[in-house]
């Protein structure tokens, strides 16, 4: 058996996790019967290959295609909630003493024409259950779809500013490409002043110039793969000394092609210039993966030391939107756990 690189001594923290990319596949099918929505297939397994990535993608929008059946079955409200109730209970599954779960209201409404404020409760509703029943802690981050355009984006926005209190952070995700992060600088800052921390999706479609403007004019605290920063020298430099968090998925990037393979991945060369770079799943339901794959599997390929490991994992409590006094409470809980 593979000896674990996680420390259990330690809180587990996914910084990085996406809703509507981590639908069961049994929920799909039992939404689909539900609401009879016509499905690709009738098995978890003659399913999987619509909903799973199966073979690296040609690229990051091509992966996001494998969204389609999740959201496509989010017929009403309650399928909302009851898909963020069901991560909390992996979450629990797979070890985790604090989840961050990001989702867009938008892309999750559209299938079915539901209201995204509505959705934005829904979810609210759901992952706080999930907390009291499974005990593990949750951050929900708003994700603006720049995939879209402005126009639909500031929408999206203002169904996650009335629920602004029941968020912490705002995202900016889509298509990195296409709808660059100049076109969102007032949305973010509409965040920030509503007193929500920002994470942006850049270095992962468009080079390091993404990366830049997401700290400079978007405000980004954080951000979400970043891995094309590795380029730009001066910019590790920026990362480390403005303290900004680089959340980092290594199975992701391999399936969007961000990256040839997870030995060429440079999540390494991050942690060795001294960037505070987590690992996470980013979609681990489209990925077919969990945490621990990520730790034990990709981590090792990708060339990490056990201590390079352990250092991600102590990174991924550091920067998450929490309180110093409760990244004490999660650490002082995996301590004392038998």
């Amino acid at each position: 058996m593979r000896e674990s690189m996680i420390d259990s001594t330690f809180p587990l923290v996914d910084n990085h996790r996406h809703l509507s990319g981590n639908v069961r596949l049994e929920t799909i099918l039992a939404l689909g019967r539900e609401h009879d929505i016509p499905l690709p297939a009738d098995t978890v397994e003659s399913l999987r290959p619509h909903a799973q990535v199966i073979a690296p993608q040609p690229g990051l929008m091509d992966f996001i295609a494998k969204f389609e059946w999740a959201v496509k079955v989010l017929a009403d409200y309650d399928a909302c909630r009851r898909i963020a109730y069901e991560n909390m209970e992996d979450a629990r599954r797979e070890g985790l003493a604090y989840l961050e779960l990001r989702f867009s209201p938008w892309f999750m409404a559209e299938p079915h024409g539901l209201d995204p404020a509505g959705v934005v409760e829904a979810v609210v509703d759901g992952a706080r259950a999930g907390t009291r029943d499974f005990g593990v802690g949750v951050g929900l981050i708003g994700v603006l779809s720049r995939t879209y355009g402005p126009a639909l984006v500031t929408r999206e926005l203002d169904a996650l500013l009335h629920a602004a209190v029941d968020l912490v952070a705002l995202d900016l995700a889509g298509d990195e490409a296409g709808q660059p992060g100049e076109l969102f600088v007032a949305h973010m800052q509409r965040g920030r002043e509503a007193g929500l921390h920002i994470t942006v999706h850049a270095g992962e479609a468009a080079g390091p110039e993404s990366v830049w403007q997401a700290i400079d004019a978007l405000g980004a605290e954080r951000i979400g793969h970043g891995v094309r920063a590795v380029e730009d020298p001066a910019l590790l430099d920026a990362l480390v000394e403005r303290g900004i968090g680089v959340e980092q998925s290594l199975t992701s990037n391999v399936q969007t092609s961000t990256v040839s393979s997870y030995a060429a991945h440079p999540l390494r060369r991050f942690l060795e210039h001294g960037v505070r770079v987590s690992i996470n799943t980013d979609d681990p339901g489209i990925s077919g993966i969990d945490l621990a794959h990520e730790y034990n599997v990709a981590a090792p390929a990708a060339g990490l030391t056990r201590e390079q490991i352990r250092q991600a994992q102590r990174n991924a409590l550091a920067i998450a939107f929490l309180s110093e006094e409760e990244k004490a409470r999660l650490t002082l809980q995996a301590q004392l756990k038998p």
